[in-house]
């Protein structure tokens, strides 16, 4: 199918960025804005191709499928278009995310490419979820790529029977949905709203 538009992100410290799923998000809506699309996507990221589309205000996005996950004591690491580690915390809403993320990400546990580090606890009947983005080297009120992460993981331990999970993380509120299959995760939507807050022009 022919390619709609290319997506190229760039993290705070001015480097060019693995994928990054809210980004993608964003840009399709942003797309739509535009009148480059309707509610319909197909797009390239740098780690490939990408469809989308759009409901009322949430974006659905399709993100790249997952056939490895590694469990150690204590954490799960998977690649979800970027890297991720993911560890249950207690008392979520007091970690000092920051310091204990960068903590991990700099660790010889991920050398010098390092990998993002999410803190996620069970609330109840939900997940609320935490994340140090690389890139950024701090705490990012959303994180896409992420999320997906958490969810498959959640599935993958079991902590999760069904294949639809949502996360509340520090910007609002995100779904995944998936299917398992033997070969590991595929069809891996995320889902969450997309809205314009701003607008400028550039001098020309």
């Amino acid at each position: 199918a022919e390619l709609d538009f290319k997506m190229v992100y760039y993290n705070s410290d001015g480097n060019t960025s693995t994928m990054c799923g809210n980004g993608g998000r964003c840009i399709v809506a942003f797309a739509a804005a535009l009148g480059v699309i309707t509610d319909k996507a197909i797009f390239e990221a740098i780690d490939g191709i990408h469809e989308a589309r759009i409901e009322d205000e949430t974006v659905h996005l399709k993100m790249q499928n997952v056939s490895e996950i590694k469990k150690q004591n204590g954490y799960v690491f998977l690649d979800t278009g970027s890297p991720h580690h993911i560890q249950f915390e207690k008392n979520l809403k007091d970690l000092d995310v920051k310091k204990e993320g960068a903590a991990i990400r700099y660790s010889n546990l991920y050398g010098n490419a390092g990998s993002n580090i999410n803190f996620v606890e069970n609330i109840g009947s939900s997940f609320a979820m935490r994340t140090y983005e690389r890139g950024v080297e701090d705490e990012t009120l959303s994180c896409g790529t992420g999320a997906t992460a958490v969810a498959v993981a959640l599935h993958y331990l079991e902590k999760v029977a069904q294949n639809h999970v949502k996360l509340d993380v520090e910007g609002g509120k995100l779904e995944v949905t998936f299917k398992k299959t033997d070969l590991g995760y595929e069809d891996i939507y995320l889902i969450g709203p997309a809205k314009m807050v701003f607008t400028g022009e550039w001098p020309s």
